[in-house]
């Protein structure tokens, strides 16, 4: 269950917020709509709920608040917009790196992609799926830690009929197991047909909570939907009959030969166009708009201005209301038997889901044997209603492929949760003065203003090494990295033993004098800056718990991949540039030097340094760029600066180093330990040493407050 209490969003500039007070509650076993236009606050309210923007309220998800939840993913499953994932990144990789931070077992990746029916499309990238895929792939990460609660954001926005009817087709069954469905939409029509309770939205306000069935027959209007090329003289004659017979009807020119038809019958229409002899492209019944005076929820979509009148040169108006016939002051009474049955609980819907009927039961009572549309290609998923079933009322025909889907994915679903969930237990909630159900009220006397919804971290993956090896190995961009940096170095290497003068070290690490850094140490520093970049460019962790995490745990994960790729890097780089020289020079440019371990050791402390210093820079700069930058500038700008600095007493301090400890403390190096000593100070004496380690201390830091100030 979920319970929010008074969201308000941020207002800017002296705006009005986006989102002002709302109160609602999504329960358990129901999937809950929020129903409004574009701007209305679903989206907003979606956000507040998550943390994912500041403001105020308090969202209780079965009974606690959001900060309380230890793993958050657990317990809610969220889809807001597309997949944030990388577009190179495969279905099925995917899955498997946030189970490593889920902390799920990796077979569970497989099992909802069998629920989601993406098995065949495991091995697809993410950048080449269509909408629906996206979509199905979508709900597939909301699935994959088995949550209780699933929040979308218009979920089947784009997709096709058959694509949509699947999808709630699966939030349905997710319902039926005892979980809770919390979802937007911009189309009544579409909220009446999936939900159980739908919440309408208008400037950011609550102004309807409605049950569907409530909300289909007293927000909904049937209509007969009429297009011929005389549409003026149906017009008319509808308005002839209307007045002769003292009927109310509305017609409301559309625009063209588009006719919207309200207070009448399919039959009533064709018989007037039958006895005047107009042609009449179109007939059928629809559910239309939610009428007049309904506010900004029931408005009809905005349409494109129309053309100039030739012949006034002003815009003809776009759609015209015209009410035709009687009107009395009361309403029109209708006899008990004609009146519209009313909506079936959701218990009593023969689809999957639920879905269908309730449309099929608040449109208009027809004479019998009178059947609703039945032509092939119904827009179902426009809000037209489909044709029943011959031979059983109240069901509704739909076709064959989109019912096999639906069938399969919610059979694979329910063997995905076996047992039935158990529903939150309910807390009396108190009747507002406006007669509905809430506990807005009850809240409001404990505090006047709700409390400010701070935007929290996500936290780090549960397993973050497993996560960081295969968010890393992934992608080919890393493998293409060091692949060009091993051939640019094999090249440098062998052009530079042509030219000849370079130092033996030097050719090794394919090293020109003329570059600030070598190809290797750019390679490493620019994965290094790939660690961090990717997550905030494709922010697959923040997806549903706020911002990209930089908690420690993952630091270490990714200091410690990174590190062992660079070194490995380095080595492979040494030995085929060693290679390279032997095949084309002989043995004269490969013999090795006698301080091989002081060279070895500043090697490998340069390659890894860089690519630390990438995760690092990344991570406190929020982009690939950033920490790429911050690796150029050690030996840009601080080299410089410390070998102006340390010039001189460097060289004396480390002259025989080991020889004065061992008189000061009287310590005998065991196994040659001095020659370790002595290449590690070396290193670190060394300008470029002394400029990486300088750098990534303060790197360190800057990461370290960072994350310290964004958890405070």
């Amino acid at each position: 269950m979920i319970q929010a209490f008074g969201l308000t969003s941020t207002s800017r500039k002296a705006r009005p917020p986006a989102v002002d007070d709302v109160s609602f509650e999504a329960r358990a076993g129901q999937i809950t709509v929020l129903l409004g236009t574009v701007g209305a606050g679903k989206t907003t309210a979606l956000r507040l709920m998550l943390a994912l923007q500041p403001g105020r309220g308090i969202a209780y998800f079965r009974g606690r608040p959001l900060y309380r939840i230890a793993h958050p993913a657990r317990e809610v499953g969220v889809l807001l917009g597309d997949v944030p994932g990388h577009p190179a990144r495969s279905v099925r990789g995917h899955l498997r790196m946030l189970c490593a931070a889920s902390g799920v077992p990796v077979r569970r990746a497989d099992e909802v992609l069998e629920a989601v029916g993406l098995v065949s499309f495991r091995e697809e990238r993410l950048g080449t799926l269509s909408r629906g895929m996206d979509r199905r792939l979508g709900l597939a990460c909301a699935l994959l830690p088995d949550p209780h609660t699933l929040v979308l954001d218009d979920p089947a926005g784009g997709l096709s009929l058959g694509e949509a009817r699947w999808l709630y087709g699966m939030l349905r069954a997710h319902a039926d197991q005892g979980g809770t469905v919390l979802t937007t939409t911009a189309d009544p029509r579409e909220a009446a047909r999936v939900a159980d309770r739908v919440v309408t939205l208008d400037a950011g306000r609550v102004v309807a909570d409605q049950e569907a069935g409530d909300f289909a027959r007293t927000r909904l209007r049937p209509r007969v939907a009429v297009r011929s090329p005389h549409a003026g003289r149906l017009a008319a004659a509808l308005a002839k009959e209307a007045r002769t017979g003292r009927r109310s009807v509305e017609v409301v020119r559309e625009g063209g030969n588009h006719l919207s038809v309200y207070g009448t019958t399919t039959a009533v229409v064709g018989d007037t166009a039958f006895r005047h002899g107009i042609l009449v492209h179109q007939l059928a019944d629809e559910l239309g708009d939610m009428g007049p005076g309904t506010g900004a929820a029931g408005a009809p979509p905005e349409r494109a201005p129309t053309a100039p009148d030739q012949a006034s040169g002003r815009r003809a108006p776009e759609r015209e209301r015209t009410v035709f016939g009687f009107s009395a002051p009361d309403p029109p009474t209708t006899p008990r038997s004609e009146r519209p049955a009313p909506a079936p609980t959701p218990q009593q819907s023969p689809l999957p889901g639920g879905s269908g009927n309730r449309i099929a039961s608040v449109s208009p009572a027809e004479p019998a044997g009178a059947p609703l549309r039945a032509e092939s290609g119904v827009a179902f998923g426009a809000g037209t209603v489909p044709p029943r079933l011959p031979g059983k009322p109240g069901t509704v025909s739909t076709p064959t492929a989109p019912n096999r889907i639906a069938t399969a994915g919610i059979s694979a679903l329910r063997t995905l949760l076996p047992g039935a969930r158990k529903p939150a237990i309910r807390r009396p909630r108190t009747a507002g003065p406006d007669g509905r159900a809430g506990g807005t009220r009850a809240f409001d006397a404990l505090s006047p203003l709700p409390p400010p919804i701070p935007v929290r971290s996500a936290p780090a993956p549960l397993r973050p090494l497993r996560y960081e090896i295969r968010r890393a190995a992934g992608v080919g961009t890393g493998f293409l990295v060091c692949g060009a940096a091993l051939v640019l170095s094999v090249l440098t290497a062998v052009a530079l033993a042509g030219i000849g003068h370079t130092p033996q070290a030097r050719l090794f690490a394919a090293w020109p004098r003329e570059l600030p850094l070598p190809p290797t140490a750019l390679a490493a520093g620019l994965l290094g800056a790939l660690a961090f970049g990717d997550e905030f460019r494709h922010p697959a962790l923040a997806a549903d718990r706020g911002t990209v995490p930089r908690r420690l745990g993952l630091l270490a994960a990714k200091l410690l991949v990174s590190g062992v790729t660079a070194a490995l890097l380095a080595f492979l780089t040494a030995g085929c540039d060693a290679q390279a020289l032997y095949l084309v020079y002989g043995r004269d440019l490969t013999q090795v030097p006698e301080d091989w371990l002081p060279m070895a050791a500043s090697w490998f402390g340069l390659v890894v340094g860089c690519a630390w210093a990438g995760v690092l820079a990344a991570g406190v700069f929020r982009s690939t760029s950033g920490g790429l930058a911050a690796v150029l500038a050690v030996p840009v700008a601080v080299v410089p600066l410390m070998h102006s600095a340390f010039r001189g007493p460097a060289v004396r301090t480390v002259a025989d180093l080991p020889v004065r400890m061992r008189e000061v403390f009287l310590l005998q190096w065991p196994f040659g330990g001095d020659r370790y000593l002595l290449a590690v100070v070396r290193v670190l004496v060394q300008p470029v040493g002394g400029a990486m380690v300088l750098s990534l201390t303060a790197l360190l830091c800057a990461y370290l407050f960072t994350t310290l100030r964004s958890r405070a």
